[in-house]
């Protein structure tokens, strides 16, 4: 059966694997890496997520921190 193909996209943004996750990024558009980012930063404020999720949240934003000013 064929993975969806948004889950492959989150798959890749929070693998915790630094070029996976530039690579995964890179291939979006840039509203679509806009809004990325937003949601990512959103993980790591908001209750709710699991703590592996904010993890992986906060490994992707660091990954792409030199990819797009304002990621902290």
């Amino acid at each position: 059966m064929a993975q969806d193909p948004l889950e492959i996209l989150w798959d890749g943004l929070l693998s915790r694997d630094g070029d996976r996750i530039r690579a995964t990024f890179a291939g979006l558009d840039e509203t679509a890496q806009q809004f990325v980012l937003e949601h990512l930063v959103r993980m790591t404020r908001e209750d709710g997520w699991q703590s592996e999720q904010v993890e992986s949240a906060r490994s992707a934003l660091l990954a792409l921190q030199g990819d797009k000013p304002g990621t902290e």
